[in-house]
């Protein structure tokens, strides 16, 4: 045995000789109280206690014990403490009965002494793991952060358990608006007032950070809590909500605020065991797969057991940042990358070789851009769409998601009339095909591509102005993970050859207002620190969108978000006409002016603001001037 070797497990040794040593004090002792009760003297204590050392020594090296660290020791030690003082007591009258020793040993003696042992042995223990805590504690509060708390409930007595072990923070008292609560203490720091005194409390406590402890609050509770958060002027997280740390394996964490915690939104109930049922095994082709929602589907049919998954996307490195994160989070899910146009018919028979599922998520869908772009949005957002149902068709692909936006009803821009010119080309085709359509419309996603959000926060962080286009103007939003969870949903609903569904987005939220919010969460004050500039509604935008269209009756499905409309009429003839037109323009390079009507004749209930027609009529002019 060298000298290394002994350094090493010096730790060890050390406590295998405290424990050996503790059991020949628990017999010693017992043997003596045994003595003072009556019990006849020992005629060899020095072989009594040999034999229960050897024998209990081994006993407690086999069940583990000493794989524990006394400075973690825990319920797992306890319960190794517990089966090996019980194996061991059996042990040794085993071994006395064999050799015929056990009728000199007194009942007094064995009985007790495995609840002696697990005293003896766990007692220091579990003082040394309380010394050491609280030495470890001592040292890190000088650094920790101060942090009053918000909210005394079930999430604060889980944050503050969780806040033992992290010597970041050091809590100094909750807030809380319940009766009776001021005065009580969770997990040993004390209540101190109602949220309305957050302020004064928050000086008088000397914190340095707010924490908000309350998930299930109501928008308008988060709203309340963040407007006196922003008094303070204190930087101020929050945890995250119930559903999402029931999801997560990760517990309790700390994060700042998000614009989502304040619209008021519902969480999406999401069954997750019926959508595995659906998806699980299947092979699924996803385009646009590098954005925003795409991206997020991509994710989500992975977790929800999905075998193939090919990805097609166009934009490169969007792609390969994709690829790598589906490789380190879902190694199990065959990936596919596939750099490819959707438009493009020879790909899209490659791509759904073996298909079972296809979600279109590929789209162009900036308004104002659009306005100016219409050739592009119609071979993009039209005819590209087009050309994968098609080959969905031919290829006997079971399902094709479509995904529309509330901007196809009663359209008023080239984003609305070209996704709706695409759901009625896309039902065309179904319609002669095999293949099942599933049209579904929501409205803005946080955070995605081309959001006012992101649009926001680098507004904000410039130090303003941050531009909003009306101070009348509303939107419906969504988290990206609830559209895309309700979209997965779908597919659980009634199977009809074509449907229409729409989600629930809830109320609308006033632009106005979102910029106000995510300039408080910024630790601004909105005219103040961050001005507010109203610019006027951009080409193709309108005051308020709509959900539901008047000539679509909406019934109700079984999901309480996801609401099912009757597709208008459709005359086969003259659509199947307007999609060869279309293929045509656009390979002759006619103007805009030409596309423009066609989108008109499709969809006769676009109404183009007054801008877009005088617009590609001037360009139309320019271009004839320059041919002459």
């Amino acid at each position: 045995m060298t000298r290394r070797y002994l350094i090493a497990h010096l730790p060890r040794i050390l406590v295998i000789l405290h424990d050996l040593g503790m059991v020949c004090l628990a017999w010693i002792g017992l043997r003596w109280l045994a003595l003072e009760a009556g019990a006849p003297p020992a005629d060899a204590i020095e072989r009594e206690i040999l034999v229960a050392v050897a024998v209990q020594g081994t006993v407690l090296w086999l069940v583990g014990l000493y794989r524990g660290v006394w400075r973690f020791a825990s319920l797992p030690d306890l319960y190794n403490l517990v089966r090996g003082a019980a194996f061991g007591v059996a042990a040794i009258v085993a071994v006395n009965l064999m050799m015929g020793w056990l009728p000199v040993i007194p009942r007094r003696v064995l009985v007790p002494y495995p609840l002696v042992l697990i005293l003896l042995l766990g007692a220091p223990r579990l003082l040394y793991r309380l010394w050491k805590d609280k030495s470890m504690a001592a040292a890190r509060q000088a650094d920790a952060t101060r942090i009053l708390i918000l909210g005394a409930g079930r999430a604060a007595e889980t944050l503050l358990r969780d806040l033992r072990s992290d010597g970041r923070y050091k809590p100094v008292g909750l807030l809380d608006d319940t009766l009776g609560m001021r005065g009580a203490k969770v997990q040993g720091v004390p209540v101190l007032g109602g949220l309305d005194e957050l302020n004064t409390i928050a000086i008088e406590t000397a914190s340095k950070m707010l924490v908000i402890a309350m998930p299930s609050a109501t928008a308008e509770q988060m709203q309340r809590v963040v407007g006196l958060c922003d008094e303070t002027g204190l930087p101020f997280r929050t945890v995250r909500r119930m559903s999402d740390m029931l999801e997560s394996p990760h517990g309790f964490e700390l994060k700042e605020v998000a614009i989502e915690d304040l619209l008021g939104r519902k969480p999406v109930n999401f069954d997750w065991e019926k959508v595995s049922l659906a998806l699980g095994g299947k092979h699924v082709l996803i385009t646009g797969a590098g954005g925003s929602i795409g991206s997020e589907l991509v994710r989500q049919c992975a977790r929800a057991g999905a075998a193939r998954l090919v990805l097609m996307e166009r934009h490169e490195l969007a792609l390969h940042d994709l690829l790598i994160e589906m490789r380190r989070d879902f190694p199990h899910v065959a990936l596919q990358p596939m750099l490819a146009d959707c438009g493009d018919p020879a790909a899209c028979r490659l791509a759904l070789r073996g298909i079972e599922m296809v979600f279109h998520a590929a789209a162009f869908k900036h308004v104002p851009m659009l306005e100016h772009q219409l050739r592009e949005a119609m071979r993009n957002n039209v005819l590209a769409s087009v050309t994968l149902m098609r080959a969905c068709c031919e290829a006997k692909v079971p399902e094709f998601v479509l995904i529309s936006t509330d901007k196809a009803i009663a359209p008023a821009n080239v984003l609305g009339a070209s996704k709706r010119f695409a759901e009625l080309a896309c039902q065309l085709e179904g319609a002669r095909g095999g293949t099942r359509l599933t049209v579904v419309r929501f409205g803005n996603v946080l955070d995605s591509a081309g959001s006012v959000v992101p649009l926001f926060r680098k507004q904000i962080a410039a130090g303003g102005p941050v531009t909003v286009t009306d101070p009348e103007v509303t939107r419906f939003f969504m988290t990206i993970p609830e559209a895309c969870q309700l979209i997965l949903q779908t597919s659980l609903l009634e199977s009809l050859r074509m449907a229409v569904y729409t989600l629930d987005m809830g109320q609308p939220i006033a632009i106005r207002e979102l910029a106000q919010q995510m300039i408080r969460l910024a630790g601004k004050r909105p005219e103040r620190d961050i001005e507010i500039v109203y610019t006027g509604l951009r080409a193709g935008e309108k005051l308020h969108e709509l959900l539901f269209h008047p000539d679509e009756s909406y019934l109700p499905t079984r999901h309480p978000r996801i609401l099912q409309a009757r597709p208008r009429p459709l005359d086969a003839v003259k659509m199947e006409k307007a999609v060869e037109r279309l293929a045509r323009l656009l390979s002759q390079g006619s103007d805009d002016l030409a596309l423009l009507m066609l989108l008109q004749e499709v969809v006769t209930d676009f109404e183009p603001g007054p801008g877009l027609q005088a617009m590609i009529e001037a360009d139309t002019l320019i271009d004839q001037q320059s041919s002459a």
